[in-house]
């Protein structure tokens, strides 16, 4: 009776450990995006700002889409996204989940995201989504198109920046109405410029101070398929990109774009360094870092990506859901 007794107790035991470790260990689920993305880059920043170890969450390296399914299912308890402002992917889990918090970002936070990086203070304000009560603090970077000098020629790079701009109003995306000649070269500091896309801007008035990136690119041996990376279905690059993609097609002869999913723009980078890519869809900041070698690219920089377009400004938002009673970065300590 008593080894019966003993292994009931042990086998209660093992199965109270796996679960636990099925849950984490009871720690919270943070959904930090996909490895060699942004959001995962600025999710790690983050969490350095508040002191939070690797030891404290249970990390998910998903794509915002995923992870917003995550959040609906009560798997995933904070979500990181760096996206449009407004997101589509955060009205949808609002719709289904019903209880969206947004999470704000302290001042000592944003302080230190400013200090160690190009992120920038800025405030959504409460009437940006119908769940909001009140506004919320965070950062904010620039969504970019690079384009491979080694494939992009100065022509093409000068039809690119022309259709970016002048066909906006045919792209049904939310996020295209930013694309204007007055926000064209937001995020473009400290970037190469693509001649083509410097020619386009100063005939329409603009002064572009950039360095000129050198192609090797020539109208000559112009690839008829160019391939764009965008980010995760669920995120804003990837709509987006495709509609972009679809109006280049449209409007720009002799050349098929293809939309790809990715992880979004530090894979985008890396494949455009690499020969895989055309054209790629990059937060500002580590574009700079490509060029310059750092962070991701310490060591293996990517000389041949150059500026072509600003997209849309990319807000950090970060949401969870009442019912998990998260109101700061805080309680995952």
């Amino acid at each position: 009776m008593k080894k019966m007794k003993f292994n009931y107790l042990f086998v209660l035991m093992i199965g109270l450990l796996l679960v636990l470790s099925a849950c984490g260990g009871g720690k919270k689920g943070v959904a930090i995006g996909p490895p060699a993305s942004e959001t995962n880059n600025v999710s790690q920043l983050i969490m350095k700002a508040y002191g939070i170890e690797d030891s404290d969450y249970k990390a998910y390296q998903e794509g915002f889409g995923d992870a917003a399914d995550g959040v609906q299912d009560g798997n995933i308890d904070i979500s990181i996204g760096v996206l449009g402002l407004p997101a589509g992917s955060i009205e949808s889990l609002q719709a289904s989940a019903g209880d969206v918090r947004m999470i704000g970002l302290s001042d000592e936070a944003i302080a230190y995201i400013e200090e160690n990086s190009g992120y920038k203070r800025l405030t959504i304000p409460k009437e940006t989504y119908d769940f909001m009560t009140e506004d919320i603090e965070t950062v904010t970077a620039y969504a970019i198109l690079m384009g491979n000098t080694d494939t992009i020629d100065e022509e093409l790079g000068y039809e690119l920046a022309k259709s970016m701009i002048e066909n906006a109003s045919e792209n049904t995306h939310d996020q295209a109405k930013q694309m204007t000649l007055e926000n064209a070269l937001r995020g473009a500091e400290g970037l190469l410029m693509h001649p083509g896309a410097k020619k386009y801007y100063e005939e329409q008035g603009l002064t572009v101070d950039n360095e000129v990136a050198k192609l090797t690119a020539t109208e000559a041996d112009r690839k008829s398929e160019l391939i764009l990376g965008t980010g995760s279905q669920g995120g804003t690059y990837y709509p987006l990109g495709g509609e972009m993609a679809g109006l280049w097609n449209k409007h720009i002869d002799g050349v098929n774009v293809t939309n790809t999913e990715t992880g979004a723009s530090v894979e985008n980078l890396a494949s455009i360094r690499d020969g895989h890519m055309d054209l790629g869809m990059s937060v500002h900041v580590p574009a700079l870092q490509a060029l310059n070698g750092e962070a991701d690219f310490a060591d293996n920089g990517v000389p041949n990506a150059a500026f072509i377009g600003h997209i849309y400004p990319e807000v950090i938002q970060i949401v969870t859901r009442e019912k998990t009673k998260i109101k700061s970065f805080e309680d995952l300590k």
